[in-house]
């Protein structure tokens, strides 16, 4: 169980101040992350990395020269988002453009691509690099649906060594890419992890079984199997990457064995030793083995091995120094620290015409009441969410709910309209959230926004256009369909219902009333899917029976808006 903590939902904010203080003379803090104290050559590539918090070393460990520029902390287990990301890529760039480096997940695939999007858009290179090395998540013909586990250090490691030397960004964009593609890993989990302010593990593992295949967000692994000594689990975890050996390979091969937050480095060390000799036997020649604990998931009890398949260029970039905080190799001459002058972006705040001001007015407390209702379902989400996913939903639903109710205080009482009301809400939710569910509530409370304006009352149709700009903006961000198992699968019908009876001339809470029926009526049939996206797809099988925690937590927030307008 995770002990110390003040306020669970402060829990990474906090463990992000403590990492930069003890770290002071390797990093600067900087809103959301950390970068390098004494940063790259002028014109260097940047390698920013990222994700939930909750896997340290990954990714602030990794922060130093040979290695990332920065890192971006999300909350734990929840994608930073993509202002956060943006912010600390602002931070990091040398001027010769910036690789967003995460694991392959939804939330993350979501708000670092719109970051790199963002920062294009403002002049500065930016690529994204999805690690994809977790064998156990997706066949080796659906490379681009693997998650990122801790095959993570080794693409950054050859990625950040590339961009130490000075390869120009198309260059080191190459040699990251082929790294990805020459490193697979498969892992095994003992025990599950506990987040910060629960009592009880996200999964369990039964007595003298280990589960295989996990996820590192508390995904409980594909199947289990009895309790191997350790030579026996040598070759569990080894065979299906030496399955994936590239046809002509020579051998040589960078190797990590990673613990995942409870097994002691005694353990890795005897697992090692069997380890060690069968990748001898199979004429493999191990450059530089790491063995220890590299990307965690809290106070998981298991282990991970990866492996890289090096060519001439991979291995001297894999050899090349480094100094980061939990990453060392060789000597690196440290620069001279530079403390980062770093602001977020500030917002001015519209004043909207009256009657749209009672919109606003509207819109807060509608905003309060979701927060109300979402911290009430936190549990309830989490349960159904740890079905087959990291059982987080609830916890990031109500942090979002409760940051957008407060700007949306904020700007109300400011004298803004409805759009912007909503607007800095759903930028908020965004923030505060993280994640895919963080992600896909900020676009689409931003859509409906604009439906809305600043210079009238929101009427019916207006909420219903909203309601519709909303449900696209889902769509084109997440590529979720009706189906997919996935909040889709409420939205859709509630749009389609709410248009249609506004359409036939009903009042708007008649109409919100009957689409929020038919949501919840949708949520609660996604039981009988299976999920085709996000981190839920490894674990298919375990989801069928239950429902959607997206879906689910939707169709609340709609009964709640409905029951509000009713009482009107």
């Amino acid at each position: 169980m995770t002990k110390v903590f003040d306020a669970p939902e402060d829990f990474a904010a906090t463990a992000l101040a403590g990492f930069c203080a003890a770290h002071r003379d390797r990093v600067a803090a900087v809103p959301h992350g950390a970068v390098r104290a004494a940063p790259g050559a002028k014109d260097k590539v940047a390698l920013v990395v990222g994700g939930g918090s909750g896997h340290y070393p990954a990714f602030l460990g990794y922060v130093g020269a040979g290695l990332a520029d920065a890192a971006v902390a999300g909350d734990v287990f929840a994608s930073p988002a993509t202002s956060a990301v943006a912010t600390v890529a602002r931070a990091a760039n040398r001027g010769g453009g910036v690789i967003l480096g995460f694991g392959n997940y939804a939330g993350d695939v979501l708000n670092f691509g719109a970051a790199a999007r963002r920062l294009q858009d403002e002049g500065i290179d930016a690529r994204i690099l999805a690690v994809t090395d977790d064998v156990a998540s997706a066949p080796a013909d659906q490379r681009d649906k693997r998650r990122g586990v801790a095959g993570d250090l080794l693409v950054f490691k050859i990625a950040g060594a590339a961009a130490e030397e000075g390869r120009d960004i198309d260059a080191v964009d190459a040699v990251a890419r082929a790294a990805n593609a020459a490193t697979v890993s498969f892992g095994v989990a003992f025990d599950g992890c506990t987040l910060p302010g629960q009592v009880a593990p996200l999964f369990t593992v039964e007595a003298g079984a280990v589960a295989l295949g996990l996820g590192i967000h508390g995904e409980p692994g594909i199947r289990t199997e009895a309790m191997l000594p350790a030579a026996d689990l040598a070759r569990m975890l080894l065979a299906p990457l030496l399955a994936e050996r590239p046809d002509g390979h020579d051998g040589r091969v960078a190797v990590v064995l990673n613990g995942l937050g409870a097994t002691k480095y005694e353990e890795l060390f005897v697992l090692w030793h069997h380890i060690a000799g069968r990748l001898e036997a199979e004429g493999l020649t191990v450059v530089e083995p790491e063995v220890g604990e590299f990307v965690t998931s809290l106070d998981m009890a298991g282990c991970s091995l990866s492996i890289t398949w090096l060519d001439d260029d991979l291995e001297r970039l894999w050899r090349a120094p480094a100094d980061a905080p939990a990453f060392r190799k060789g000597v690196v001459q440290r620069g001279i620290a530079e403390a980062p002058v770093v602001e977020e972006a500030s917002q001015a705040i519209a004043t909207g015409s009256p009657a749209s001001q009672k919109t606003a007015g509207c819109i807060v407390t509608l905003m309060e009441r979701l927060a109300d209702a979402l911290a009430e379902a936190e549990e309830m989400l989490g349960r159904i969410d740890a079905q087959a996913g990291d059982g987080d939903h609830g916890q990031g639903m109500a942090r979002g709910s409760r940051a957008a109710a407060g700007a949306a205080r904020q700007a109300a009482d400011a004298g803004a309209g409805a759009a912007t009301t909503l607007g800095l809400a759903g930028d908020a939710w965004a923030d505060r959230a993280g994640g895919t569910s963080g992600a896909l509530w900020g676009v689409a409370l931003r859509a409906w926004a604009a439906a809305l304006g600043d210079a009238q009352e929101g009427d019916a149709q207006a909420v219903a256009d909203g309601a519709a700009a909303a449900q696209k903006a889902i769509t084109d961000l997440g590529g979720a369909r009706v189906g997919d198992k996935t909040l889709v699968d409420a939205l859709v019908p509630f749009v389609e219902t709410l248009r249609a009876e506004v359409k036939a001339g009903h009042p708007l809470a008649e109409a919100w009333a009957k689409a929020a029926t038919d949501a919840t009526a949708a949520a609660e049939a996604t039981a009988g899917l299976l999920p085709r996206l996000g981190r839920a797809r490894p674990l298919a099988e375990r989801s069928l029976g239950h429902p959607d925690a997206g879906a689910i937590s939707l169709a609340l927030c709609a009964r709640v808006v409905g029951e509000e307008l009713s009482a009107r």
